[in-house]
């Protein structure tokens, strides 16, 4: 599948109503405008890819709203070369942004079809994630931590202990915490036990799942 002017004209348009809802950060807003979402997506969604929408991909996950991708992406603040843990791969997108940002990317997806279909289709179309692992997001990543920053796209009850303590001092945690309805929160890591604690408003997230043995 192609990446048309049509497209391009497209994340255009879509850029211009990120900005249009408070997104500021130039990188942020570069790196949607220059990511084919439509081929993230599965064909049957293609007139609707640069809609600020969330749309449905395999094994009842959604692809999340680009509004919400560059939100999250704008708290990260990502410096190039920073060490990021994503957990939900998801179809890959949001790990394309990070990879656009210069982040080192690290992300772990719990179904196993999402996690074997983009493990492949990342790299293909040229963004490179350090490493995608299948596993359990409530775990993190010990044997790499700690790590810059970590995200979370998908909504979780509760703040999981590995994910704070995976943080290096100065990092930022973006989650989206609660059941049915989430709030975005932003944890800055100030020192050992310590976190400075932002809430940012509601979202809808697929809920993030465990117990992956």
């Amino acid at each position: 599948m192609k990446d048309t002017f049509k497209h391009k004209g497209l994340r255009k348009q879509l850029v211009a109503t990120l900005v249009s809802k408070g997104i500021k950060d130039v990188s942020v807003l570069e790196a949607i405008g220059s990511i084919p979402r439509h081929l993230f997506m599965d064909s049957s969604f293609l007139d609707h890819a640069y809609q600020d929408k969330a749309f449905p991909i395999a094994a009842n996950q959604t692809i999340s709203q680009p509004y919400t991708v560059a939100f999250q992406s704008e708290l990260l603040e990502v410096s190039p070369e920073d060490k990021v843990l994503e957990i939900g791969t998801g179809s890959g997108y949001q790990a394309a942004v990070l990879c656009l940002l210069g982040a080192h990317v690290y992300s772990i997806e719990r179904q196993i079809e999402l996690f074997k279909k983009t493990s492949k289709f990342l790299p293909k179309i040229g963004y490179v994630a350090k490493r995608l692992i299948f596993g359990d997001g409530y775990k993190g990543l010990p044997d790499e931590a700690p790590f810059d920053r970590i995200i979370v796209t998908a909504g979780a009850p509760f703040v999981p202990k590995p994910l704070m303590s995976q943080l290096k001092i100065g990092g930022r945690l973006v989650i989206p915490v609660g059941d049915k309805d989430q709030i975005m929160t932003l944890y800055i890591r100030k020192g050992a036990k310590e976190f400075e604690k932002h809430e940012l408003g509601n979202f809808k997230f697929v809920p993030l799942l465990e117990n992956k043995s």
